[in-house]
């Protein structure tokens, strides 16, 4: 066993965890952060170990999902309006998102090859196993957390599309103060 194990709290990891396609997953820039690896470097070891992450354990947002994500989460678009790429983890991006579901983070651990990735990788496990022991002893809390998962993009979308309009009447209803010449 490591010396220095790695802990992160479990709120951060299910945090993390969102519902894509009808499947719990985690987006492949928070894994990277959890790894401390850059995003692009998850992708590549995972691109040259294709064969080991069938749909099932990992796909690509469409260019839909990704906006809808992004509109949701308030994410920085994945190019700069200037259309250079900055430098630093994640604030913009020249690709879709790739998601990974509890098998597919399991997966990674074998291609990543690290003590880190292993030790992250095993915490991760636990959270999603807790929040499946959590969601089968509780049928109700179970039934009330995926009724809010098929009602939170409407309800969120809703949300953003009213702050929107709120904020377009607000710029145009700006006048100048003061004396003009």
């Amino acid at each position: 066993m490591t010396k220095n194990l790695i802990t992160i709290p479990s709120e951060r990891i299910i945090n993390r965890i969102f519902l894509i396609r009808g499947k719990k997953v985690m987006l492949d820039k928070d894994l990277a952060e959890l790894y401390e690896v850059e995003t692009k470097v998850l992708n590549q070891a995972v691109k040259r170990n294709l064969n080991r992450f069938p749909v099932d354990f990992m796909f690509q947002l469409n260019k839909q999902e990704s906006d809808t994500w992004k509109a949701q989460f308030m994410v920085p678009s994945l190019r700069s309006q200037i259309g250079t790429l900055e430098s630093g983890r994640g604030q913009h991006r020249k690709y879709l998102p790739y998601v990974f579901t509890e098998q597919g983070v399991a997966m990674l651990s074998s291609v990543l090859n690290s003590s880190r990735a292993i030790q992250v990788n095993i915490q991760i496990i636990r959270t999603f196993t807790k929040l499946r022991e959590l969601l089968l002893t509780n049928k109700e809390l179970r039934e009330k957390v995926e009724n809010m998962e098929k009602k939170y993009d409407k309800k969120l979308k809703e949300v953003f599309d009213i702050l929107k309009s709120l904020l377009i009447q607000e710029e145009k209803s700006k006048r100048v103060i003061g004396f003009t010449k």
